[in-house]
């Protein structure tokens, strides 16, 4: 897949750690890649999209999250501007 749906621009990667759930929120800007729990009770994933949406998504991991979640803190380890998507979906798992 050479570019996300519905922008032509920059494709963006971030690993990312965080309290809460994000599939919806990724679905929504158009963001793929994965999200799983980790035993230390928070989330951790991959993402990948457009600079925009990648942006977007990041603002709502850091300062919103799920409804339910309470974020203590965020981390993104290796941004990094990519060609090309190397997923297809974003997906759970468990």
């Amino acid at each position: 897949m050479a570019a996300a749906p519905g922008d032509t621009g920059q494709l963006k990667r971030i690993g990312f750690e965080v309290f809460g759930r994000v599939q919806a929120t990724a679905k929504q800007n158009s963001i793929v890649g994965w999200v799983r729990n980790t035993p230390s009770g928070t989330v951790e994933g991959e993402a990948e999209g457009s600079v925009s949406h990648i942006n977007t998504f990041k603002e709502w991991l850091q300062h919103t999250g799920s409804p339910k979640s309470r974020i203590e803190k965020c981390e993104f380890s290796y941004e990094k501007t990519i060609d090309n998507l190397t997923f297809d979906s974003f997906r759970i798992i468990k």
